[in-house]
């Protein structure tokens, strides 16, 4: 095998797995959407692509590089069922016969792995492919932005300049096209692709924070590759091109795996707001033992005003009446440190080793003093305990 081979190899296989993480992940998000159902089919043409591509320059098998053909000749058809999905409606009758006849014939043709036809098959395939995508370009270009919602006009156009971003990635996996070219790079502009749709169904925030993270990820790796490149004497452009483009699509790829399976996780231990919605308690005293269980709370006290006689009461309930939530590290509070409420506050969180107060109610006094771990200790948990701070001071002493 050739370092070209092997790098085209390893790309795919990564490809194939990546792609198979989102489809995963897609599917656990929404089951039953009609959209979904067909990014599905789509993403599962492309990963097998991939699957048998790579396994089959890998074992060096012939008939698996034939039969690569056949989903290879399948994906203009699953952009057009993706495309179809995404504007609500059917596209041109002779548009899907097209494709779908051009993607049998060609996929035959190319599993029949005639010697022949080998170089006319791949350069039909080729320009089939890319025509494929012309068309779905098309439609998506003409479409009545009137019947669609502003938020599927946005998506749109996202799709459109991410497709616009990946094609030259695609070119590259034409070898009749770029015979010259290092190494294959389509499977590493799917993974982009996919990362790209996980990250646009997020908030804004969240969406910020993804792209920071992918941003970091790929220049690391990048980063990486260069510098494993340089182990082999003969280092040349070529090899960090295939340094490059092994260390992004497997980085990528672990990537969608880790959030894959923390998504997962977090769905089987539910946080503290769930643990809330989902609890079954009718009192606050009910309450407060359902969130006992979980580790943020692990350490929480309730005090209430009768057992908080020797921090001074009176004084509490005018310091901590225009207050909800305490943080340690922000004391004084806006006050001198030499303030009386201060000082009792602090002494009551330094006595119970708590580093947040949450105020439930100021008068008469009534609080809970925790110690948040600090790998716990974000913007996050932070917005958890103001929240679990408000549902507990609605929820009623007793029934």
């Amino acid at each position: 095998m050739t370092p070209g081979m092997i790098a085209d190899s390893i790309v795919n296989l990564c490809g194939a797995i990546g792609l198979g993480v989102a489809m995963v992940t897609l599917h656990r998000r929404d089951p039953k959407g009609p959209l979904t159902r067909r990014l599905l089919i789509a993403l599962g043409i492309i990963a097998s692509l991939f699957l048998v591509r790579g396994t089959a320059w890998w074992s060096g098998s012939v008939l698996l590089n034939n039969l690569s053909a056949i989903p290879a000749a399948l994906i203009p058809l699953g952009g057009l069922i993706v495309t179809e999905g995404i504007l609500r409606r059917h596209a041109p009758r002779p548009v899907k016969i097209a494709i779908l006849t051009g993607g049998i014939v060609l996929g035959l043709a190319g599993a029949a792995g005639l010697e022949s036809l080998a170089m006319p098959a791949a350069m039909m395939l080729a320009l089939f492919q890319l025509g494929g995508f012309a068309i779905c370009a098309w439609l998506l270009a003409t479409r009545d932005r009137t019947t669609l919602m502003v938020s599927e006009n946005s998506s749109i156009a996202r799709l459109a300049v991410g497709a616009v971003l990946v094609i030259p990635f695609i070119i590259t996996d034409f070898r009749v096209l770029l015979p010259d070219i290092p190494v294959r790079l389509g499977a590493l502009g799917a993974l982009l692709v996919v990362t790209a749709i996980l990250i646009a169904e997020r908030g804004a925030e969240t969406q910020r924070q993804a792209l920071a993270m992918t941003a970091l990820r790929l220049s690391s790796s990048a980063l990486l590759g260069i510098a494993a490149a340089f182990v082999a004497p003969d280092t040349d452009a070529a090899q960090i091109m295939r340094f490059c483009a092994i260390a992004i699509a497997g980085v990528l790829t672990i990537g969608l795996m880790v959030d894959a399976l923390r998504a997962y996780f977090e769905a089987q231990v539910p946080g503290v707001l769930n643990s809330v919605a989902a609890s079954p308690a009718q009192t606050r005293d009910a309450l407060i033992a359902e969130l006992a269980r979980h580790p943020i709370f692990e350490t929480a006290r309730r005090y209430r005003e009768s057992e908080l006689l020797a921090y001074d009461p009176p004084l509490l309930r005018n310091f901590l009446s225009t207050r909800r939530v305490l943080r340690r590290p922000d004391a004084p509070w806006g006050l001198t440190s030499s303030d009386p409420a201060v000082e009792r506050v602090v002494s009551l969180l330094a006595a119970n080793s708590a580093t947040h107060l949450i105020v439930l109610s100021p008068d008469p006094v009534d609080v809970i003093a925790l110690a948040v771990p600090v790998i716990s200790a974000d913007p996050a948990t932070e917005t958890a305990l103001a929240l679990v701070r408000r549902l507990l001071a609605l929820t009623p002493e007793t029934t």
